[in-house]
Parts: structure tokens; sequence; C-alpha cells
């Protein structure tokens, strides 16, 4: 998804360069969905979504103006590959989107250190583990959601968990409801994909 023809049309010269890439408009036929946008605002964090929510597994972003909360809200709204508009040149695109096919993620390096100190900080100063949020999940939800795919009904969860059935729909409702996903199965379905159980 670019929001100008230009860049459309840039992107798709740089994936025609390489053999093994081409730009669809179909989001069935894609494997990678491509975000390109100025900064990680509001705009992009919703494109990215929205992909996900199509059924892609992989999404990545091409950003121009890339700093460390950028990098932590792509990561949350599930990016796997983030890479700057300035190093993407035909060769490093189609080796970070040809990656991503295969589910690898790729960021610049300069910014790994950065995101995982930040949600190492995240965590030191407070926040509950249950709220660092990875691949769009918590952990509190990659519990629930774990435990249903392994064909737990609500109340065998809230058992084991020590929740109250109550909290295991909520949580699960959550998900659906911020992910914008159908019901329970297309949660589980989702998270799968999303590689978090």
């Amino acid at each position: 998804m670019a929001s100008d023809p230009i860049s459309k049309a840039g992107l798709n010269a740089q994936l025609r360069a390489h053999g093994q890439l081409a730009l669809v408009e179909e989001i069935e036929l894609a494997a990678v969905g491509v975000v390109v946008a100025d900064d990680v605002g509001d705009d992009a964090v919703r494109s990215l979504r929205e992909l996900l929510r199509e059924g892609l597994d992989q999404v990545a972003l091409v950003v121009t103006r890339l700093d460390d909360e950028g990098v932590l809200r792509a990561v949350e709204a599930g990016a796997c590959t983030i890479i700057r508009r300035s190093e993407a040149t035909p060769e490093h695109l189609a080796s970070v989107l040809l990656a991503a096919v295969q589910g690898h993620g790729s960021l610049p390096p300069d910014l790994l250190g950065s995101l995982l100190s930040r949600i190492g900080e995240l965590h030191r100063h407070g926040a509950p583990r249950h709220e660092l949020v990875v691949n769009g999940f918590a952990e509190r939800e990659v519990e629930v959601l774990r435990l249903l795919a392994e064909g737990l009904d609500t109340a065998e969860v809230a058992a084991k968990l020590s929740y109250s059935e109550r909290t295991v729909k909520n949580v699960v409702h959550d998900v659906v409801t911020r992910l914008h996903l159908r019901n329970r199965c297309h949660a589980i379905a989702h998270a799968i994909r999303a590689g978090v159980i």
C-alpha cells in the first residue's frame, strides 16, 4: 500500500528489477504485504493492521523517517520487516521481502538494540508482562489463545490460568475486537500465523 502513485510506481520498478518478485493488487495473490509511508503514524499503523486482517501472514514497512518509538509502534502493529526508504535498493528490498516470505523478519541493525532496550525498559519500569505486546498480542492473550487452540473450553482455560470465565471471554473479545477478527477461531488462526502460538 503506497499512499501516492509515485511511490507505487517506484516500488513496482524495484520489484520488477528482481525476477522472483512482482507487485500484485489482489491480497489473495500476495505473499507479503508492503506498506510505504513517510513515518510510523496512525495511517501506517492502520495500513499494517489492515493487511494482516486481510489474511497476509507477513507485512513489511518501507519508511522514510524512523526512530525508536516508530519501530516499537510498527512491531506492535504487526510489521515483520522494517526498512528505511534510503536503504531500499532493489537488491536489499528483494532480500528482505524474500526472507519475509519464509517467515523471517528484518530491522535496521542500528535500531534492533534500541527496540530490545525499550521492551526491557517497559518491563523494568512497571509495565506488567501481560501488557507488553509483540505481534499484536499481549502475553495474557497468548496464554488464553494457546489453551483454546489445545482444545480446552472457556471453563477449563479459566481454571488452568486461575481466571474467571468472564475474564477469559473478555480476553478473547478484546483480541477479536482490536484486530478486527471474526470470532474465536479466527483469533486462534491469526495467533498461529503471527507465530505467537
